[in-house]
């Protein structure tokens, strides 16, 4: 799209390059860790600020390849993005030049579909592709249509995009999910801010991030209310303004910082932790036998009397929130590979997330991989270096835990997935002893 407004910050990535992590495995990690802004909140800030004209602004936002995708697609639009400071992110959307989210967007990101409530609303029209994301099964986009065509907006699907409009001002009502979805939730709540009237939507997400969603948007004047733990109440405005935000911790990076010390045999201090935000990880933790001490806003594990055959199995089940994360259950595979006996691993929100144990296999795991969405695990076993390929980003970050708890050398292909969710993952963990390494994937 030729334009000659000036920029005030300019991203233009090219399909990232190839990467591996070189990994010398089986040495505990000792030290202290700053978790990261959360990923999962990031993203629909940045969108929200859409809807308003006046300047928001972002701290503890994670420097990360997703965060820096939806910058590039919002500038893209006409909306103002400044980058001023390390973790720190300024949005202006005083007007949007061109109201079409492109198909090369969608497919670096999945979340770039939560733009569609945020631009119908505000400017009363959007065309939008069909997102791409990670291949770990269906993530159908219906319900965030069928919520918008709840809230009165005309919706049609041609040629691989959706031509939304609004006639006039999206009006409240009822918008009734078949189950929960955290971003379908997310996209109604954007889009009904500026609704006239009152939107209902249940059954609404209970995650964290949707929740700092919530907060940010009151702060910009928004009036939302959760009267029951499933159930959100906004009540539309005719504008909103602009906000100052700090972004909630990151409870899946939370939790693979986590995972990393009992699997390693190490002792970790996660700084900027929330012990609230992974209640059910740390319900895994206690019945498997890894200690763990909650602060205020930190969380201590230390792993370093236990022995190999020390953790006991433990059966997983994923749900919603505040049930245990699809994004954790990665993670907890890799700890349940060191426990005594058989765990048995229910993944029930997408059916090909269990497509990544043939990889953990590799490295000496003992899995039985039952269906799509059932694996036994038995332990303890004994993790050597292999190489490796990442197929998905929590999968990623999953194998590169394997690898550090490994003896020997491992090459992980595909390190650049893992960059689209953990920043600077790789020095995070040299800061606490392990050695790794990436670098142009020689594969």
């Amino acid at each position: 799209m030729a334009d000659a407004r000036p920029f005030h910050w300019e991203y233009h990535p090219e399909q990232p390059a190839p990467e591996a992590f070189r990994i010398e495995g089986g040495r505990p990690l000792v030290g202290t860790v700053h978790v990261s802004g959360a990923k999962n909140a990031a993203l629909k800030l940045l969108a929200a600020a859409v809807l308003t004209g006046e300047r928001c602004r972002f701290e503890n936002m994670p420097e990360i390849e997703d965060v820096r995708v939806m910058a590039e697609v919002l500038t893209d639009l006409g909306v103002v993005v400044d980058h001023p400071a390390q973790g720190v992110y300024e949005v202006a959307a005083g007007d949007v030049d061109w109201k079409f989210v492109p198909l090369e967007a969608a497919a670096k990101m999945r979340a770039s579909f939560i733009l569609l409530g945020p631009l119908l609303s505000r400017f009363g029209n959007v065309i939008i592709s069909n997102p791409g994301g990670d291949r770990i099964g269906r993530r159908p986009v219906n319900l965030h249509v069928d919520a918008m065509r709840a809230l009165g907006a005309e919706v049609a699907y041609r040629n691989g995009y959706y031509f939304a409009q609004a006639p006039g001002r999206l009006r409240g009502g009822e918008v009734t999910f078949p189950f929960v979805t955290v971003m379908g939730t997310e996209n109604a709540m954007l889009a009904a801010c500026l609704a006239e009237g009152t939107t209902t939507i249940r059954p609404a997400a209970q995650e964290p991030e949707v929740d700092d969603l919530m907060r940010f948007l009151v702060d910009m004047g928004a009036e939302l209310e959760r009267p029951q733990p499933d159930t959100i109440v906004v009540h539309g405005k005719r504008r909103l303004r602009g906000a100052t935000h700090i972004v909630v911790p990151d409870r899946i990076e939370t939790g693979t910082f986590l995972v990393a010390a009992a699997v390693t045999g190490g002792r970790l201090t996660l700084e900027n932790a929330a012990c609230g935000h992974v209640g059910a990880l740390l319900e895994v933790f206690a019945k498997a036998g890894v200690p763990v001490a909650c602060g205020a806003h930190s969380i201590e594990v230390d792993a370093t009397g236990l022995r190999p055959g020390d953790l006991r199995a433990v059966d997983i089940e994923t749900a919603p929130y505040p049930a245990l994360a699809t994004d954790l259950q990665p993670n907890l595979c890799v700890l349940l590979t060191q426990a005594a006996g058989t765990s048995h691993v229910h993944e029930a929100i997408f059916e090909d997330r269990l497509e990544w144990l043939s990889e953990l296999r590799k490295l000496g795991a003992s899995v039985d991989i039952v269906d799509a969405h059932h694996a036994a695990i038995h332990g303890p076993a004994r993790l050597r270096g292999a190489e490796t390929s990442i197929g998905d980003l929590r999968a990623g970050a999953s194998l590169i835990l394997a690898a550090l708890a490994a003896e020997g050398t491992s090459l992980i292909h595909g390190a650049h997935h893992v960059q689209r969710g953990y920043e600077n993952i790789d020095h995070k963990f040299q800061q606490l002893g392990a050695r790794i390494t990436r670098s142009a994937d020689p594969a």
